[in-house]
């Protein structure tokens, strides 16, 4: 072979040698001019090999190294009409997060160098920070975030209150008619008055102006949205552990789908933290923390860690309490917790750790049924979807008639329903791919989240009744819109009765589902308190476990003022006044999507 064979391919060559596929590689590599070629045929064979095992990090080093050699081939190539990508990020008084998401597209960039630099900027993608913070010192420390990543090399743009209200006022008289899309804000510009509007809301206000550079450019691009708390790195399960890793070039991948397929909108999942709020995952972390006591319950404090099997590869909404309701099996037994201290250590070590992660759940984190990257096939694979997932999807500019539907009534599970609407729109056009965000709820420096709508925080307590809410009537719209698609919404008008009677079906069912957890729950939390009571448990006994005891008090503490037998969160779903609001809000959005359609669509023009 040349000396100037690339070096990360002579790698790879040299580690697979058996595979016949690397064989028909090297025998290309002759061929100057099909170089570039080459290369996108190797790299679904080398994630192939990488992921048959954990890959170690020469592995990965050498796969960056594959994509740096790929961009330097192309980098002069008057024909290199790849997309260009407009990433937009919503957040709300988190600069922690912000801080994060920023360093590691910029990461993301030098590992992979996606399109190469113009000067001073990575010149394929831009960032459009949507800012929907109320807290002042949040805005200007977002503000200098931004300052400081263009002056790294990312082209990053600031939305702050200010331009999202010019954008709306372009609009003119027409913004008094997307009061359904944006909320009273289409008609009421105060600037002090303009924060936490809420994700939807915000991305909406996105939309047009993303339109507005549509209109002022002929690039390719795709919008791609993510959310604050994520990263441009996947967690992968290891002998020791676990670590998070920027093994997975997603721009490359998003070009090549978008490219080569008549694909709109594609949307990507997470891993790490669950993309749910606790209010639908309580049931199944209670079996696991009972489940956790009664074995450690067993074991001697002093004798050495046992919980370090290896850990539980999570299915498609493992942590979710009714996953059933998605199509997917529920879990039969509970996950054992896996112990992530590295060093040499005991039970008791061990039980302080993981009661100090307790609470953590309160702000979304599931200790025990952590999310891992699961390779499944070539990156650029795609599978029809149903469900977007806001914090994770890209597409084309033609699907900014897409806004985020029923934005303004704050209801979670505004993603998959607007993804129930899309499908039935546009089909196949509307893809998934295994392209997954490392979703962390918590910072570091606290190991509490930031900022989260509708949480409100005691000194040791976190109340969830309005995100519960929330959760629940988002379920019914969801379903709702699930059933009518089925039906041919909203392409077609529905009768306003079988509208009617669809809701309050589906209402009534998920009420009872809901219900039936609440009773399941009490009943566990019962038994949580038996045995970690029991005087036989060695916990209660030991000098060592003080803290630890305290912890598990506040979650018991947290678990029945949330989900208890006089929680808040189940007294507003069954409270009558609020179930006819709610009912009258959910019906008057459906009933006007349609029109809402025609009036944004005639905006973007």
């Amino acid at each position: 072979m040349s000396p100037s064979t690339p070096a990360s391919l002579r790698y790879f060559i040299d580690r697979f040698h058996d595979d016949a596929q690397f064989s028909a590689i090297e025998k290309q590599l002759s061929n100057a001019e099909q170089l570039g070629t080459v290369y996108r045929q190797a790299i679904p064979v080398i994630e192939k090999h990488l992921w048959e095992h954990t890959p170690d990090d020469e592995a990965i080093g050498f796969y960056q190294r594959t994509f740096q050699e790929y961009e330097t081939l192309i980098a002069n190539n008057p024909e290199d009409d790849r997309h260009k990508f407009a990433i937009v990020i919503p957040v709300a008084d988190r600069p922690i997060h912000l801080q994060q998401c920023l360093a590691s597209i910029l990461r993301l960039c030098q590992l992979y160098q996606y399109g190469g630099k113009n000067g001073q900027y990575y010149k394929n993608i831009r960032v459009i920070i949507a800012d929907d913070s109320k807290n002042k010192d949040s805005i200007v420390q977002h503000q200098e975030i931004c300052t400081r990543f263009s002056g790294n090399g990312l082209d990053t743009e600031y939305f702050g209150i200010n331009e999202q209200i010019d954008q709306i006022k372009k609009l003119g008289d027409a913004a008094s008619d997307l009061q359904q899309i944006l909320g009273r804000y289409a008609i009421e510009q105060d600037v002090d008055d303009f924060s936490h509007k809420g994700a939807a809301v915000t991305r909406n206000i996105a939309y047009l102006r993303l339109n507005e550079i549509c209109q002022s450019s002929d690039e390719k691009i795709i919008f791609y949205f993510i959310d604050s708390d994520q990263e441009f790195k996947i967690k992968i399960a290891t002998d020791d552990g676990q670590r998070d890793i920027y093994a997975i070039n997603y721009f490359y991948h998003l070009n090549e789908i978008f490219s080569n397929s008549e694909t709109k909108i594609l949307t990507g999942k997470v891993v790490g933290d669950p993309p749910v709020s606790p209010a639908v995952m309580a049931g199944n972390f209670q079996n696991d923390v009972l489940d956790f006591l009664q074995q450690i319950a067993g074991n001697d404090a002093e004798a050495s860690c046992e919980f370090h099997d290896d850990a539980q590869i999570s299915d498609d909404a493992a942590y979710h309490d009714m996953a059933d309701l998605f199509g997917f099996k529920k879990a039969a037994e509970p996950y054992q917790y896996s112990c992530t201290l590295k060093n040499e250590h005991n039970h008791l070590t061990c039980f302080n750790d993981f009661t100090n992660k307790l609470n953590h759940f309160f702000d979304g984190e599931h200790p025990t049924r952590v999310t891992y990257f699961d390779y499944s096939g070539p990156l650029s694979e795609t599978i029809p979807a149903r469900t977007i997932y806001t914090g994770n999807y890209a597409f084309k500019p033609e699907s900014l008639k897409y806004f985020i539907s029923f934005a303004t009534l704050k209801l979670r599970m505004a993603g998959p329903a607007l993804g129930r609407i899309i499908k039935a729109e546009i089909g196949d056009q509307f893809v998934s791919a295994n392209l997954p965000m490392l979703h962390k709820r918590t910072t570091d420096e606290t190991g509490e989240s930031e900022f989260r709508p509708g949480v409100n925080r005691a000194q040791e307590n976190i109340d969830l009744s309005d995100e519960f809410e929330r959760q629940f009537f988002g379920d019914v719209m969801l379903f709702t819109i699930e059933q009518l698609s089925n039906n041919g919404y909203p392409e077609h008008d529905l009768d306003t009765n079988m509208i009617e009677s669809t809701l309050s079906e589906t209402e009534q069912s998920l009420h009872q589902k809901y219900e039936n957890k609440h009773q399941q729950i009490m009943q566990r939390l019962e038994l949580l308190k038996t045995i970690f009571n029991d005087e036989r448990c060695w916990w209660n006994t030991h000098p060592e476990t003080t803290q630890a005891k305290k912890n598990i008090q506040r979650f018991i503490e947290n678990i029945e003022h949330n989900f208890g037998a006089n929680s808040q969160g189940h007294a507003l779903i069954n409270s009558t006044t609020n179930q006819k609001k709610r009912r009258t809000e959910i019906l008057q959005a459906i009933i006007s999507y349609k029109s809402d359609r025609a009036i944004w669509e005639g905006i973007l023009k």
